[in-house]
């Protein structure tokens, strides 16, 4: 395995291969020796296509091999790589070994679901062991690394793991039909028991496990029709909740170890600034400081608890040189943006017909400018590290997205191998793609470097919030050719931008489009004969990073927003105006439909005393997901905006649990309504201006709108729902105001646009 994940860029950014070179093939040894740690049983060794391959390639079903102690297993199939593990052990219990991350998507719950679904156990009999990292064993198959992000988890794991529990079942039926010599097609299983139908004799798994490792894998099994299901698809109780409640839940933050010490870290306020100077005995005579550590960007406190690090650092003052950034601010990033974009052409990501053709000689022509700031993550859990390094080895505990990543580079910074860096996870207090970044990690390996002994390093909010991997400020040029009923004809839309996926998976760009910066653009579902969507590279002087969905969330903004404009100059409704270019798009056509009627579309908005109230719409085709959201807001004299009630519907192919559907979509719902509202990073003087909840607010609970969600029932493959709930928002909110106020909103956040827009009328 590669240890040269990460280089450093002048701004800070850590240049990112998720995806290492694919690793060789685990040989039969290695395979063996795994289960033979696992001290008997039945183990299951489940294979995932890599996301190299193609399309055909990955939708087809996971092979599997079995083995215990002494069970001899088949080298891996060309192009497949050992993925995860399954146990079942001699009382029954069965066991996943999770190669996905829980930070409140409800992973912990829907994997252990598939997998019982088809093994035929009780989803209580199922318990979860985090996996450790190694991409040898658990890649995923859509994102090609130990990851966990891009709405992908249920998408990957879909078939696989059935696969697996369908495999395990057909064995273990086998195995007793064997014992009792019968016909296996004369036995059942149901609730870890295998039944002989005719003569009622039962065996549970437990006491088949040994007969069943023995015993070739079927090739071949058929999975479950979704008629069969008793577990997919039924609102079930999330199985980390009870822990999450009664406090014995365990964050990254929460890791307490023997002559464990505590640190608190200060960086540069200036990206790619450098320590100047530091008052070292003001902070060593603070009772409990043991040690100041220095690097050329940041400065450390270690204490003998949290109170003695941030005393310390507190009088430890730093100052800085701000080193070539200290001019930058976010005036001058928008400003280089917009010259680009109106100077520079772009790479082509979709050019249908002749969009430039068609709009030079247009009688009707729309355009409009979008602009989105830049956004900090602002998790509950702000960034925290455990190491203990020691001469010939390194712990880390942390909840990381990308525990390779961590692993990778902590061994290229102690310089020790790979396999010696061990990587604890935990779940994770809130990740939205900052927790994919692994500088955090970086930062605390450079400083237990200098100090022997487990040393957990802990940033501040102010910290996290000022030193964040910032969701990428954007510029977009849009406009459309109108025929004489209104109706687009050509569809132009340059997106300016970074690229985030320059930085961390540099193959997935193609021609030099970033496939993540025109998610939600590219594939625009309206039905449109000239489309051109261009993409221009443009990287600003601070770091920037995945924010729960970075592309859609702002191209849906700049698309549905633009939809709703050329809906309004033809005096249509916007609704029926986006009917009526979804004709080849049904599935987007029927979300559409069904959020208008459960919203009561058309039937006037109760009146508010001193209010202006309206309804705004949005549509999207976003992480393999189709949704519509419709917002009712209302907007007071000051141009103050309250959202009372959102309405989502939602076709995400087949559920797996309906109750984490909802969720998911009511805190995106939610996260993206904060963020359009009232989220901004701004610079000045190469400081990021805003440092805690004050400045960077989030919403508070009696400002939650009402939420409604109407799944619509599908047979297809699932969709992503992490993220689709966020990028719907903004617009539907927007657009709501428009119909309350009259004011169109193409800069957020919102609140600051308002605010002018009441002063200046």
């Amino acid at each position: 395995m590669r240890t040269d994940q990460t280089d450093t860029t002048d701004n800070g950014a850590q240049q990112i291969d998720p995806a290492p070179a694919a690793p060789a093939s685990p040989s039969r040894r290695r395979f063996l020796e795994a289960g033979t740690a696992l001290g008997g049983g039945l183990l299951i060794g489940l294979y995932l296509p890599a996301a190299a391959q193609d399309k055909s390639r990955t939708e087809k079903p996971a092979e599997a091999a079995v083995g215990n102690k002494a069970t001899a297993v088949s080298d891996q199939a060309p192009g497949l790589a050992h993925n995860a593990f399954i146990r079942i052990d001699r009382t029954g219990v069965v066991t996943l070994i999770m190669h996905k991350v829980e930070m409140g998507q409800g992973t912990f719950t829907s994997m252990p679901m598939l997998l019982a679904e088809e093994l035929e156990v009780d989803l209580s009999a199922v318990r979860l062991e985090q996996a450790p990292a190694d991409n040898n064993l658990y890649s995923d198959p859509i994102l090609g690394g130990q990851v966990t992000g891009g709405s992908t988890s249920v998408r990957g794991a879909w078939e696989p793991l059935r696969q697996a529990g369908a495999k395990a079942r057909v064995l273990l039926i086998s195995a007793a039909a064997k014992q009792w010599q019968v016909e296996p097609v004369t036995c059942v299983a149901r609730n870890g028991v295998v039944t002989h139908a005719p003569s009622g004799r039962t065996l549970g798994y437990g006491a088949l496990v040994d007969a069943a490792a023995a015993m070739p894998m079927p090739r071949d099994v058929m999975l479950k029709p979704a008629a069969a299901f008793t577990l997919i698809g039924k609102p079930l109780k999330r199985l980390d909740s009870p822990d999450k409640v009664n406090g014995r839940a365990q964050f990254g933050i929460d890791v307490r170890l023997p002559n464990m010490l505590i640190a608190t870290v200060a960086a540069s306020p200036v990206a790619g600034g450098t320590l100047k100077s530091v008052d070292e005995a003001r902070a060593m005579a603070v009772r409990g400081v043991r040690k100041v550590l220095r690097l050329d960007g940041a400065v450390a406190v270690v204490g003998e608890h949290m109170w003695a690090a941030r005393q310390g650092l507190q009088a430890l003052a730093p100052t800085w040189t701000d080193g070539a950034q200290a001019e930058t601010s976010t005036a001058a990033i928008a400003g280089d943006m917009a010259s680009a974009a109106s100077s520079k052409t772009g790479v082509i990501a979709r050019n249908d017909g002749n969009a430039a053709l068609a709009i030079a000689g247009a009688a009707i022509l729309h355009e409009a400018v979008y602009e989105m700031p830049f956004l900090a993550h602002a998790t509950m859990e702000p960034m925290n590290c455990t190491v203990d390094l020691r001469a010939d080895a390194c712990d880390l505990w942390v909840g990381t997205q990308v525990p390779t990543l961590a692993q990778g580079i902590a061994a290229k910074l102690t310089g020790l191998p790979i396999e010696k860096i061990a990587v604890h996870n935990f779940y994770i207090g809130g990740g939205f793609g900052r927790r994919l970044e692994v500088d955090y990690v970086m930062q605390a390996v450079q400083f237990a470097k200098q100090i022997k002994g487990p040393v957990k390093f802990i940033w501040s909010r102010e910290e996290d919030i000022q030193h964040d991997m910032y969701r990428p400020y954007y510029y977009d040029r849009i406009a459309a050719a109108l025929d004489e009923r209104g109706m687009p004809s050509a569809w132009s839309h340059k997106i300016t931008g970074s690229s985030v996926m320059a930085r961390f998976a540099p193959a997935a760009l193609k021609n030099g489009v970033d496939p993540d910066a025109v998610e939600g653009a590219r594939d625009v579902a309206y039905d449109i004969a000239n489309v051109k969507v261009e993409y221009l590279r443009h990287e600003p002087p601070i770091p920037t990073a995945f924010w729960r969905g970075v592309g859609a969330t702002h191209n849906i903004f700049v698309v549905e927003s633009f939809i709703d404009e050329l809906a309004a100059s033809a005096k249509f409704d916007p609704v029926a105006y986006r009917t009526a270019l979804l004709d080849k798009s049904p599935r987007m056509r029927t979300v559409l439909q069904l959020a208008a009627q459960k919203a009561g579309w058309g039937r006037p908005l109760k009146p508010i005393a001193g209010r202006r109230v309206g309804r705004g719409v949005s549509a999207q085709f976003a992480f393999g997901s189709y949704m519509a959201q419709v917002a009712e807001v209302s907007v007071g004299a000051e141009g103050d905006v309250r959202v009372h009630r959102v309405v989502c519907a939602v076709d995400c192919g087949q559920v797996v649990n309906p109750d984490t559907v909802v969720a998911q979509i009511e805190s995106g719902v939610n996260f993206g309504l904060t963020a359009a509202l009232w989220n901004e990073i701004t610079l000045e003087r190469g400081r990021v201006q805003q440092n805690n909840f004050n400045d960077y607010r989030m919403m508070r609970i009696n400002e939650a709108p009402q939420i409604e969600v109407h799944i619509v029932s599908s047979s297809d493959k699932p969709g992503g729902i992490g993220e689709p709930g966020t990028s719907a928002a903004a617009p539907a909110l927007t657009n709501a105001i428009f119909a309350a106020t009259g004011q169109r909103i193409r800069k957020l956040p919102v609140a600051a646009q308002l605010k002018a827009k009441t002063a200046s009328a």
